[in-house]
């Protein structure tokens, strides 16, 4: 079994009781896929639902702590130094349209460090979580990131361009192009929490997207590092809450991934 700090159990007791909830509205939402309606509205409840839930939970047993929350923007922390950040519904556009791949992420940041983190994908029930210096773990193994240094094998996950999407202003498209030509197959899961928490698990090997928000990877950004795999935010900075591109990968394939990627990222 894990050793979990007192605060990664309180979060992973706040994001299963949110969990519960969201499966069962997923549930509702693949029936509605029929309606003429569509699910829309039903899923943003459904988010501010999770959301509450957690949020609830949290303040209970963490009442000094502060918040930055997808849906509900910033609570000031009351120690000054300790805040969640949570995303209650990661993948909103899977869930929307019945596609069984989201999760609940949850992180916490003390003095501006990411000291915790959990990532919970309630339809296969694994829950991928760290605490800062004790390793990160699916369930109760152990995670490593996969030793794979052939970029022609690698499986790389990524966000896509669609309408509007600043990364076609920052070079993504030829980014895309660059990676796809040379590595062994590219994903687009469209959950970024679980992208970084597969390459923890080693299922991916690398993964970037542009214009991610703190709380979508907080939590990955931890158990990735716990897992002994690297990130990077490649706007000349170490911003990694900063609107940029964020990139990961293991260890053994990121200086020539980065490369990749770096070398057409384009500057402000």
């Amino acid at each position: 079994m894990p050793r979990r700090s007192a605060n990664l159990q309180v979060m992973i007791r706040a994001v299963m009781k949110a969990a519960r909830n969201l499966v069962r509205d997923f549930g509702e939402v693949e029936q509605l896929q029929v309606s003429m309606k569509g699910p829309a509205d039903f899923v943003s409840a459904a988010d501010r639902k999770a959301e509450r839930i957690i949020v609830e939970e949290l303040q209970r047993m963490r009442p000094e702590y502060g918040f930055l929350l997808e849906e509900g923007g910033a609570i000031k922390a009351k120690d000054g130094s300790s805040r969640f950040l949570v995303d209650p519904l990661d993948g909103t556009t899977n869930f929307l349209h019945g596609v069984p791949h989201f999760a609940l992420s949850v992180a916490l940041e003390q003095r501006g460090e990411i000291v915790a983190g959990c990532i919970y994908d309630p339809l296969k029930d694994e829950l991928f979580a760290a605490d800062k210096g004790d390793g990160a773990f699916l369930n109760d193994r152990r995670l490593r990131v996969s030793g794979r240094s052939d970029m022609g094998q690698a499986l790389i996950g990524c966000g896509l361009p669609v309408r509007n999407w600043k990364g076609r202003e920052k070079g993504f498209d030829a980014q895309m192009s660059a990676i796809a030509d040379v590595c062994g197959g590219l994903r687009r899961l469209g959950t970024a929490s679980l992208d970084l928490a597969y390459i923890a698990a080693g299922r991916q090997d690398g993964f970037w997207e542009y214009g991610l928000k703190p709380w979508d990877i907080a939590a990955g950004i931890l158990i990735v590092r716990e897992a002994g795999g690297r990130i990077a935010r490649l706007e000349g900075d170490d911003d990694l809450f900063g609107e940029g591109t964020i990139l990961a990968s293991n260890s053994a394939l990121y200086e020539e991934f980065r490369g990749i990627v770096e070398a057409r990222v384009t500057k402000a």
